[in-house]
């Protein structure tokens, strides 16, 4: 089972804002389990801190603005990319600004960073959301959508139409996550020479140079309006009638541009607060898109918050009935469990089939069969169970009791027809032959029972 991590220590880097053109210093540090990415304004009284997730946007047009109450951060995408691409699950965020530092206009400086301070993996379990069916979200103005789909990994594939000749139509992939650093973290921002002029009447750019952004003139200006466009850049003046890409670093790859938007992406995506486990593919991308994406899925994922196992039947089991009868002294009828098809330090996973010959079924009841309650608790014990005689010498010579049940809920019946999949995790290591363990009952992809309960194994006499 993969484990959360954090940083192993904390890294600061300073720059310009993209934006309000301030002197600007973020500060990644390390953060407890299960906290996730926060924000912190130190500059501002009380250092107030703004939690990293999709909902706290209140802004898309020009990256993706972070904001509560009066307090605000921007160009947050791109440090945000580098965390979750890295696979850092935890981490406190300290900038003494309105926005982050936008360095080269990549997310590589972050990165380099990261992998010079190292990651400290944690005690918490990951928590992946898998997705198990397509879900889409469209605009129909921009003909922007987003797809995603069943996978293994998290991959991506970004296919951007752009008004221009230099970069009409253009995709990019990432089907390996393990390849942002070389693939996707160095691809700069971009902006063309048509929109910095809005842009600085709209009081923003003013950080912006050739050292940050990929610049793109492709439609011929005055030469008085481009040296004046210089000039509030604070940029060399540059013969008008040349058309093409303007930056003082050459372009380093063909779709950079596009490969920036999936860079966007990612650090969009990170706000859903769990890495994913599915393909995105991304049509005329932008933040806007991104944040509504990234707000579906969190609803999703209240929805599904508990997610039942990946069950293939055609899959070997871990255990077979052999196995759990040598570990178990249940037998028939109280043999609940038929199989185990994944078993780790502390936690397994296991299956049984309802049929309508269950010899509980006769009185319970008999006009509408319904498994009992407390079977399907007494199942997620024997789960558990396996989960800890498995660690043991002699199985066959051990037993094991219950000591306690809490927090038991039933939230649908099970019938004849149903195959149920018990998820068990143990909340605490074996101490003194006493364990204490969190189980599920799932049905399909639906909660139909969970509780937590407290076992004792002792040895047979």
């Amino acid at each position: 089972m993969m484990k959360q991590t954090t940083l192993k220590g904390s890294f600061s880097l300073c720059g310009k804002g993209l934006h309000t053109g301030l002197s600007l210093t973020v500060t990644f540090n390390p953060s407890a389990e299960n906290t996730g990415y926060k924000i912190q304004r130190i500059d501002l009284d009380g250092m107030p801190i703004i939690d990293a997730i999709a909902e706290n946007v209140i802004d898309t047009q020009r990256g993706t603005v972070l904001g509560k109450g009066e307090v605000r951060v921007s160009t947050v995408e791109h440090g945000l990319a580098a965390l979750y691409a890295l696979g850092i699950d935890n981490c406190m965020i300290q900038v003494n600004g309105p926005e982050f530092p936008i360095l080269d206009g990549s997310a590589i400086k972050y990165v380099e960073k990261i992998n010079e301070i190292g990651i400290e993996e944690q005690n918490a379990p990951k928590d992946w959301y898998v997705i198990r069916k397509k879900i889409e979200v469209k605009d129909e103005e921009t003909g922007s959508c987003i797809t995603l789909l069943p996978d293994e990994e998290f991959s991506l594939t970004a296919m951007c139409s752009f008004n221009s000749k230099f970069i009409n139509s253009q995709f990019a992939t990432l089907d390996n996550i393990k390849n942002f650093s070389s693939e996707i973290a160095p691809a700069r921002t971009f902006v063309f020479v048509r929109d910095i002029a809005p842009l600085l009447k709209a009081n923003l750019i003013k950080g912006g140079d050739l050292d940050n952004a990929i610049v793109m003139y492709e439609n011929e200006i005055s030469q008085e309006q481009l040296d004046k466009l210089a000039d509030m850049l604070k940029v060399a003046h540059r013969d008008a009638t040349k058309l093409g890409y303007i930056q003082h670093k050459p372009l380093v790859w063909e779709n950079e541009c596009t490969r920036h938007k999936l860079l966007d992406i990612i650090g969009d995506m990170a706000l859903i607060g769990k890495p994913i486990k599915g393909r995105i593919i991304a049509t005329r991308p932008g933040h806007t898109i991104n944040n509504k994406f990234a707000r579906q899925m969190r609803k999703e994922i209240r929805k599904h918050e508990i997610q039942a196992p990946i069950y293939d039947p055609n899959d070997e089991p871990i255990m077979d009935v052999k196995r759990i009868r040598e570990l178990l002294p249940h037998r028939y009828p109280m043999q609940l469990v038929d199989k185990v098809i994944s078993l780790g330090a502390t936690s397994i996973v296991g299956v049984k089939n309802v049929t309508s010959n269950e010899p509980f079924f006769q009185g319970h009841f008999p006009q509408e069969p319904v498994m009992p309650g407390v079977l399907q608790i007494e199942a997620m014990a024997q789960c558990g169970g396996l989960l800890v005689l498995n660690t043991v010498e002699e199985p066959e010579k051990w037993s094991t009791y219950f000591m306690r049940i809490d927090d038991v809920k039933f939230r649908q019946k099970v019938v004849p027809g149903d195959t149920l999949l018990f998820k068990v995790d143990l909340l605490a290591p074996l101490r003194h032959g006493i364990s204490s363990m969190k189980g599920y009952v799932f049905v399909g992809d639906h909660i139909v029972s969970e509780a937590t309960f407290t076992a004792q194994i002792v040895k047979n006499k």
